[in-house]
């Protein structure tokens, strides 16, 4: 099955520690949600459980996982690698 052009994404976070706490935070997330959304998809950010982990789903299926640390801070997500590889896995899902 192949995934629509553009696609609703929910991208579920859960939350991290920094600077002594844990919390949810959406700063590393910005860049991912910039280029999922400059490529044309909607993307609904959800919060979850699971510490440190960033999941992407289209159509009820999981396409892309990662650690939510290893995410740029801030920024637009064009120079980060991993930004990069989940807008390929939501295309080409």
């Amino acid at each position: 099955m192949t995934m629509p052009k553009y696609a609703k994404v929910f991208l579920y976070y859960g939350p991290y520690e920094a600077a002594g706490t844990v919390e949810y935070r959406q700063s590393r997330l910005r860049g991912l949600k910039t280029i999922l959304t400059n490529a044309g998809h909607t993307v609904e950010l959800r919060p979850f459980k699971d510490w440190n982990v960033v999941e992407l789903w289209v159509n009820g299926e999981k396409v892309f996982t990662c650690d939510i640390r290893k995410l740029d801070y801030g920024g637009d997500g064009e120079l980060d690698p991993i930004c990069q590889e989940a807008c390929q896995a939501v295309t080409k899902a």
